[in-house]
């Protein structure tokens, strides 16, 4: 850790005084504070910083900036969170809907990344970059599902189901195609901070550019956000018809990466998200 303390000293030409084990606030002597989070090597540093780089340019909800990054740690700006007051998930509905907005000629991303600890495959091919079905099944369903056969926990009729879903997906996703939307791409609850002032950051994303549907969807994972939130997004940026039923394909998504994250406890909602659509 003392590698990374000298190189941040460097970076900000200032002394820290106060450094956290492995993530955490650093103080430095002037009294300037920054959020650190670091632990192992790896490459989801980087890609982090890419995406909150991503999501800044949208200029649509506040997020905390970057202000170094290497292959063990990022170094952020530090957002002192605060108790959400009256009106901010509100707020935080029309700015989400706000950066949806800002779209990309083609779905994914220029690079790979992550989603939780597991890797998030975002280049597309040829033909995936504008057919988000094509994109949505092999680059997000197929991909974790393979992972999860390959983790064990397939059963027999589990594939069977998977592979009906598989056949009927054009259908159900076909009437609701949109230009791609920038994506936070993991929004959950811990994934937001309210700052001093009542507004939103975002923080932890898993960017890409893809059908905001899927944003949304899982916001309604771990007991959804208020429904002031839901609201103001639709009044901001209303969603095409259906897209409550076409929900638990995007939450399918997420739920078998806690499968293979984390392990069979989230196999009967695997097989629940599936059999809705059979």
């Amino acid at each position: 850790m003392n590698h990374i303390k000298r190189h941040i000293e460097e970076v900000i030409q200032e002394k820290v005084i106060d450094f956290p084990l492995h993530s955490g606030k650093i103080k430095t002597q002037s009294g300037k504070i920054f959020f650190l989070k670091s632990g192992h090597e790896s490459a989801i540093y980087q890609c982090e910083a890419n995406g909150l780089q991503e999501l800044a340019k949208a200029q649509s909800i506040r997020i905390s900036k970057v202000i170094s990054v290497g292959e063990n740690y990022i170094l952020t700006q530090f957002i002192e969170p605060s108790r959400p007051a009256s009106g901010f998930f509100e707020r935080l509905g029309r700015h989400l809907a706000k950066l949806h907005r800002y779209t990309y000629e083609n779905y994914g991303f220029y690079e790979n990344n992550f989603i939780g600890l597991n890797p998030q495959f975002n280049v597309p091919s040829k033909s995936e970059k504008d057919n988000w079905i094509e994109f949505y099944l092999n680059k997000r369903l197929l991909v974790q599902f393979h992972l999860a056969e390959k983790n064990g926990f397939v059963s027999q009729q589990l594939r069977k189901d998977f592979n009906s879903l598989e056949n009927k997906i054009e259908d159900l996703l076909q009437n609701s195609l949109e230009p791609p939307s920038l994506l936070h791409g993991d929004l959950w609850s811990g994934n937001f901070l309210c700052d001093s002032t009542n507004n939103p950051v975002l923080i932890d994303p898993a960017v890409y550019y893809g059908h905001r549907e899927a944003d949304l969807a899982m916001t309604k994972l771990f007991g959804g956000f208020p429904y002031s939130f839901y609201k103001s997004y639709q009044e901001e940026f209303p969603l095409k018809s259906g897209w409550e039923y076409r929900e638990g394909i995007y939450k399918l998504y997420h739920v078998l990466n806690h499968l293979n994250l984390f392990g069979k406890s989230y196999l009967p909602e695997t097989e629940y998200l599936i059999k809705q659509y059979l």
